[in-house]
């Protein structure tokens, strides 16, 4: 066994000493793969064609006509996104694809340049930098990354931001500003501000405040009607995203309706699992602090998220890359728990589970109930999240001090932390 140790570990040394052509090969097979397989990136059509409708209304009636078992694709963000989506329309379509793939290529290689950066002042380095391009090529190959390339998704972006703001900058609006600017395009990444709350950095938290709130002026000005339609009534309104039930949905919601349908008995299910699963982020978020461990913070926030969202499809799970990080390098990277879900998420997301079980979905009628050889293996990337949560939470927890991110100094305002 120790022979079979150090030879694995040799190959990730070798590995990580040949980051640079790792990545350059990974590149030069997904441009391979683009070109002799072209897909259909269905969202950057929507974002492309609903736009222009901000400016001249009937945003929220715009809809891609597509094939069952979702029919209909409509615009679904809050009208910022379709100000920021704008410029899309100018662009030929072939070149719009090909510049949105180089961006969110670019992204993934941020995310974990910043994800290993959020490691901690040990993680800094030429060393580190190695590890961090050896995960973006790794990770260029990841289920909800591929999802995310194929759809024309914005998830790669918006996490860059979230995550470079979180990461580089080490003044408060800079930190703040990253999370409110991506949470006023789509809602989900409103999440990080309680990695702000967290750590403490409470001006960081009301920039963020303060930037959506700024972004959603802004596009209430251009568009009174439809923001008003959209914060009144849409922001809500699940059923215009697509069926809750499908394996698509990786949220703890999706799982539930899967397993026991949508009944009353389901809802109390979910809600005391949702308690339940806010205590244990609670634990985590502390036991990360105390530690001081930035990105086990961060990843815990994150997944925690997507849990409690109504809907998570597959391709918002994009955060599996920083959460695999840190349980191969973060503090508790030894702990057998830890090793257990980097392992589970290898599997969910490398063998590609998810897409098998919506080719399978896709060919039954409407299942009423649904069947269970689909629904528990349909859990997959919400148990990967729980374990993950379990195993920043379980993690034995230091001194009581706040966390810092590598390479930040305190801001002048002694009563708020500087952390990633």
């Amino acid at each position: 066994m120790e022979g079979i140790g150090a030879r694995i570990r040799g190959i990730g040394q070798w590995l990580t000493g040949h980051a640079g052509w790792c990545l350059a090969v990974s590149l030069a097979v997904h441009v391979v793969a683009v070109v002799t397989h072209p897909t259909q990136p269905l969202d950057l059509r929507v974002y492309r064609e609903a736009a222009p409708h901000v400016l001249s209304g009937g945003l929220y009636d715009y809809a891609l006509h597509t094939t069952p078992p979702i029919p209909r694709l409509p615009f679904t963000y809050p009208p910022f996104a379709a100000l920021v989506f704008l410029p899309l329309s100018r662009l030929p379509w072939p070149a719009l694809v090909a510049l949105w793939q180089t961006l969110s290529v670019a992204a993934l290689v941020v995310v974990a340049l910043c994800a290993v950066r959020l490691l901690g002042p040990r993680a800094g380095g030429r060393a580190a930098r190695r590890r961090a391009l050896l995960w973006a090529a790794a990770g260029l190959w990841l289920e909800p990354v591929r999802h995310t390339l194929d759809q024309g998704q914005v998830n790669l972006l918006l996490g860059a931001v979230v995550l470079w703001g979180l990461a580089v900058p080490r003044a408060a609006p800079g930190r703040g500003a990253g999370v409110g600017l991506a949470a006023a395009v789509k809602l989900t990444p409103a999440v990080g501000g309680l990695y702000l709350l967290a750590t403490r950095q409470w001006r960081a938290a009301a920039w963020a405040v303060a930037t959506a709130a700024l972004a959603t002026a802004l596009a209430w000005g251009v568009a009174p009607r439809e923001s008003a339609r959209y914060w009144s009534a849409l922001v809500t309104d699940t059923r215009r995203i697509g069926p809750v039930w499908s394996v698509r949905n990786q949220s703890l919601r999706g799982a539930v309706a899967r397993l026991l349908g949508q009944d009353a008995t389901a809802t109390v299910v979910l809600w005391s699992v949702l308690a339940v699963l806010t205590v244990a982020l609670a634990c985590a978020l502390r036991s990360a602090v105390r530690r001081h461990d930035p990105l086990g913070v961060l990843v815990a926030v994150e997944l925690y998220g997507l849990l409690v969202s109504p809907v998570s499809w597959s391709h918002h799970w994009i955060w599996c890359l920083p959460a695999m990080i840190w349980l191969a390098h973060g503090p508790l990277r030894h702990r057998l728990l830890g090793r257990v879900a980097l392992a589970l998420w290898a599997v969910a997301a490398v063998v590609r589970v998810v897409p098998f079980l919506i080719g399978a979905e896709d060919r039954l009628a409407r299942p009423a109930p649904y069947p269970q050889l689909l629904a528990w293996p349909g859990c997959v990337y919400a148990l990967c999240a729980v374990l993950t949560l379990a195993a920043v939470a379980l993690g034995p927890g230091g001194r009581d001090r706040p966390v810092r991110a590598p390479d930040s100094a305190p801001e002048r305002d002694r009563s708020e932390t500087v952390a990633g």
